[in-house]
């Protein structure tokens, strides 16, 4: 049974409002889990032992239970999602991850590569239907010059001053430092922000277990030089968003240590907007991925009450809707999320690795699937921040109106 939570009013039984904040039902949480719970609701934070504790529980309804605790302290009843377009500029990249089907060599079929004056028009198209944020990434290109980089970002802010633009992630960003700009990171970061970047993506973190990495993407950067594009990116004043990709060849313990060093770089730095956790696409694996068969809704489920639970500095959890689909992503919204992402309008990397999603959603379908679980649709900004008189869309073009 699901539960969908409309928080307004005591549901079921299993969540009780009070003076101080949002109380457990304890007779629906397994003897096991109470003295997590019992610390979740005193606002205390669950160690590591305690994550794995949750991943190990199959009571899905007693994580969302405590899920939605923190939740509700930290966003009330409001469900966000931003107008968005996604570009992929190129997946011609220089690395060969073993998970990943989107990147190319030159020669390869299915390689492409977008001139400057196409991803200018198609987010120019974009604006007209009230996009307020372009996210951009693409593989490792081995022959992009810096002026392409850096006139591309020029051009996109003269589009339109107030379009936020998120792009590349910290695998990008090393790229661009040691082969490309042959800058440190920070000198790099702050050449792309005076061009017009507004905030790195998240990205490329995977799983941080070394033997892990070694398996599913050997030759990427390590999970501390990950951390640390993001750390000195908040030291910038910059935020960013993180991730996990699981449901691979990783144990219930890689994915809890994941999440305690995104939580231990949020104590030191604050400058995580959100958490946007993804399972891992099959359909186009091979080699040690061959025989992965794709996480189970419940699975999905558990991921995400767990990393609401455990990540309590981290004040949004989203629900990728890319890797889940729409009807998922709505209830997970009762197991602790907050944010359904965004429109995007086109997407690549997840869909040539087999994603049978749309590869884009209405406002209007976001909005309704919020509303059906009981909660406040909001339009957001790139750090989470709602919007009041946000740019809309013209409902009356029918090119918004139609999902891919």
């Amino acid at each position: 049974m699901v539960f969908v939570a409309r928080l307004k009013r005591p549901v079921h039984g299993w969540l009780q409002k009070r003076a101080t904040g949002v109380r457990m039902n304890y007779q629906l949480i397994p003897k096991e889990l109470r003295p997590i719970a019992k610390k979740v609701e005193a606002q205390q934070r669950i160690s590591e032992s305690d994550a794995l504790a949750l991943y190990e529980s199959n009571d899905l309804n007693a994580l969302g239970m405590i899920a939605n605790v923190v939740r509700e302290r930290k966003n009330g009843n409001h469900a966000t999602y931003i107008h968005n377009r996604y570009i992929n500029y190129s997946n011609i990249c220089i690395l060969s991850c073993q998970f990943c089907a989107f990147a190319a060599k030159k020669r390869d079929a299915h390689a492409f590569e977008y001139a400057i004056d196409e991803i200018i028009r198609v987010v120019d198209d974009a604006l007209r239907l009230g996009v307020t944020e372009v996210h951009m990434v693409g593989g490792l290109h081995p022959s992009l010059k810096k002026d392409w980089y850096l006139d591309l970002l020029r051009r996109l802010r003269a589009l339109d001053p107030q379009l936020h633009i998120k792009a590349f992630t910290a695998i990008e960003v090393r790229h661009l430092a040691q082969r490309i700009f042959r800058l440190p990171i920070r000198d790099t970061l702050e050449i792309l922000r005076d061009a017009g970047l507004g905030s790195i993506t998240g990205g490329g973190a995977e799983i941080f277990d070394p033997a892990v990495r070694d398996q599913v993407c050997r030759g990427k950067e390590t999970a501390d030089e990950w951390l640390n594009v993001h750390r000195t990116w908040h030291s910038m004043g910059g935020r960013s968003t993180c991730t996990m990709l699981y449901g691979h060849i990783e144990t219930l313990a890689h994915r809890a240590d994941h999440l305690r060093q995104l939580r231990q770089l949020q104590d030191e730095t604050g400058g995580f907007t959100g958490f946007v956790p993804f399972a891992f696409e099959p359909a186009q694996s091979h080699g040690v991925l061959a025989h992965i068969k794709r996480a189970s809704a419940f699975e999905q489920l558990r991921n995400l009450a767990v990393s609401r639970i455990y990540l309590d500095n981290i004040d949004h959890l989203t629900a990728y809707w890319v890797s889940l689909g729409l009807p998922l992503a709505q209830v997970s919204l009762s197991y602790g999320v907050d944010d359904l992402h965004g429109t995007i309008l086109e997407e690549k990397i997840f869909h040539m690795a087999g994603a049978k999603t749309p590869q884009q959603q209405t406002v209007a379908a976001l909005e309704h699937a919020i509303r059906e679980a009981g909660r406040e649709p909001v339009q957001r900004d790139s750090h989470y921040r709602h919007l009041n008189g946000a740019r809309r869309i013209d409902q009356t073009d029918q090119r918004e109106l139609v999902c891919a």
